[in-house]
């Protein structure tokens, strides 16, 4: 059977093994159990945290037999083929190599094609944000109207690079990194499948140098694996791969704050001498440092020091303050950045370590400014018991004059005591008079305010009456002129409809002839469109009658019989028959 890399090996076959990731795989299982299934998903974050693979597992539950389904069987022909990556319904993509608009149009093109098998065609493209600006412009629409049947998975490490177009069209997932503890798990069952023994150092150290990436953990345990053959423990891992051990670093502090800088610079050249390369020293050093600030600020959580909290003497941790170990810190980021600048990294190195013994000395501004402090009291108090003894010892004679010139000071100092209360007085009585003119004002102000608005409620009342007295004066005089409409007031009525109804006012110049039958105002028209036209607009007719003269009473309109002429005998004419043929007219009236 070939071999099989671990990070293959232990990649998840269903949503219940995809550790750190709880809150995207609780929602998409939600998703499918509600069948309410997007046409396409974003996931983005680090790398090796479980994008692709949960883009497969996405991919199984739709199409699997029994499905959809948040648990796929995992056994079905669509299962199998979708876990050996054979499957023709679910193509993989890679963003990277495959980023130019002919590829996306190939992809438009296929998309028109069912699925052959499954429920869904499932397009997963890795690494997306390594398309073309002009691919993702032609894949745009695609993604927003598939069809039915598509299903488009995208897969990033850098989500701004992805257009906010192609963004916005798409349910994001964002992975978080794993934290130490569950790539430790991870990695013991790891151990546990091929029979080997690892000790939690190993596995711990494995875990940290991951950084949150669990495919980055399997790759470094198979690495690993591959020279411990069945027993890994921390000292082979330092030993094949260069790396300096917590102890030796321990080793150096203490020699550090021994002032043994002979046995510290042997250390140091032990430490190189096994092939750890200066910048690994370096990141190491601030690494260290780095923890020691975490700890003086009360973290405990491995998972935040990268090691164990007991790994570092309690020496070494209350030797220095947190101000003391930011500088350390600051020291040796500086050195790692400054570096490839050197003529020799080792002097650089060299010369940092001879820098820290002296870290312990050194002394934050604060501590300064309280030292500053103390010594400008110390220095008065010195100086005030100077001049109380030189007081004592002057005769009797000049402690009478002082006496005299302190007696002098305090009467100067009671005279100016009462001034100054004197000056207070007058200044609160002028404040007060101030205020009492204030007041005043404002009482007056307010008072004209209360006449302005009296005066304005009588002229108010009084307009109010005379508005009320001419409309029951209109009223009366429109009373009395209360059916009183005939045809000489029509053309005032076209008049006032024209502007606005000029349809209206056009049909009521057909009106031929006005009676009042039973109190039934009654317009009489010969033409049929012109009656017509006044039933729909008899609103409008109405209100116009009422603003001539008042009329408001009921109102019908009714067609005019109009008595055909007698025909002229001249009509059947011969001669007048032949003159219309000749004209090719029409006979509108004959003498």
């Amino acid at each position: 059977m070939a071999y099989e890399v671990t990070s293959t090996r232990k990649r998840p076959q269903d949503f219940d093994s995809l550790v750190g990731q709880e809150f995207v795989v609780s929602t998409i299982k939600n998703s499918i159990e509600a069948n309410r299934i997007a046409h396409a998903y974003l996931f983005c974050g680090p790398r090796g945290v479980g994008k692709t693979s949960s883009a497969r597992l996405l991919a199984k539950a739709l199409n699997c037999e029994h499905g959809p389904t948040p648990t796929p069987c995992g056994k079905c022909d669509l299962c199998l083929e979708i876990t050996k990556g054979n499957c023709n319904d679910v193509i993989e993509i890679d963003g990277a190599s495959n980023n130019s608009v002919d590829d996306i149009r190939n992809i438009k093109e296929e998309v028109r094609f069912h699925p052959q098998k499954g429920r869904y065609k499932i397009y997963i493209i890795d690494e997306v944000h390594m398309l073309s600006k002009s691919a993702f412009n032609a894949l745009l629409k695609t993604i927003e109207e598939p069809p039915s049947y598509t299903i488009f998975i995208f897969a990033t490490t850098e989500t701004q690079k992805v257009p906010a177009t192609i963004r916005s069209r798409c349910q994001q997932f964002h992975f978080q990194l794993i934290n130490i503890e569950t790539i430790s798990k991870c990695l013991k069952s790891a151990a546990e499948d091929l029979n080997i023994k690892a000790d939690d150092d190993a596995i711990f150290w494995i875990a940290k140098e991951a950084t949150g990436s669990m495919r980055d953990a399997y790759t470094l345990f198979d690495q690993v694996v591959a020279f411990s053959k069945d027993n890994i423990t921390l000292d082979k891992i330092k030993d094949k791969l260069g790396l300096i051990g917590i102890d030796q670093i321990n080793a150096i502090f203490t020699q550090i704050i021994s002032k043994d800088m002979n046995k510290v610079l042997t250390s140091l050249n032990s430490m190189l001498q096994t092939g750890t390369s200066v910048e690994q020293c370096i990141k190491d050093f601030a690494s260290y440092f780095r923890t020691l600030l975490l700890i003086k600020q009360g973290i405990t959580d491995p998972n935040i020091l990268g090691i164990q909290n007991k790994d570092i003497p309690e020496l070494i941790i209350n030797t220095y303050t947190s101000q003391q170990l930011e500088a350390g810190l600051e020291l040796f980021i500086n050195l790692y950045r400054d570096i490839k600048y050197s003529i020799n990294p080792r002097f650089e190195l060299e010369l940092a370590i001879n820098k820290l013994q002296s870290l312990n000395q050194l002394a934050s501004p604060t501590i300064l400014m309280e030292k500053i402090a103390n010594l400008k009291q110390e220095i008065v108090n010195e100086k005030e018991d100077l001049e109380l003894k030189t007081i004592q010892a002057k005769p009797s004679i000049n402690s009478i004059e002082l006496q005299k010139q302190a007696e002098l000071q305090k009467q100067a100092e009671l005279q100016k005591q009462a001034e100054l209360q004197k000056q207070a007085e007058l200044q609160k009585q002028t404040e007060l008079q101030k205020q009492a003119e204030l007041q005043k004002q404002a009482e007056l102000q307010k008072q004209a305010e209360l006449q302005k608005q009296a005066e304005l409620q009588k002229a108010k009342i009084i307009a109010e009456q005379q508005k009320t007295e001419e409309t029951a004066a209109l009223r009366q005089q429109r009373s009395s002129q209360n059916n009183l409409f005939t045809i000489d007031k029509l053309p005032m009525i076209i008049d006032l409809m024209k502007n606005k109804y000029l349809n209206v006012s056009a049909a009521c110049q057909k009106i031929s002839k006005v009676e009042q039958i039973d109190n039934v105002l009654v317009l009489y028209t010969p033409v049929n469109f012109s009656l017509t036209i006044m039933k729909e607009n008899e609103r409008i007719i109405r209100a116009a009658i009422n603003r001539i003269c008042g009329y408001t009473g009921p109102i019908k309109f009714e067609l005019e019989q109009v008595k055909p002429k007698a025909q002229n005998a001249n009509f059947n004419d011969p001669f007048v028959e032949e003159t219309r043929k000749m004209f090719r007219g029409k006979i509108e009236e004959v003498d």
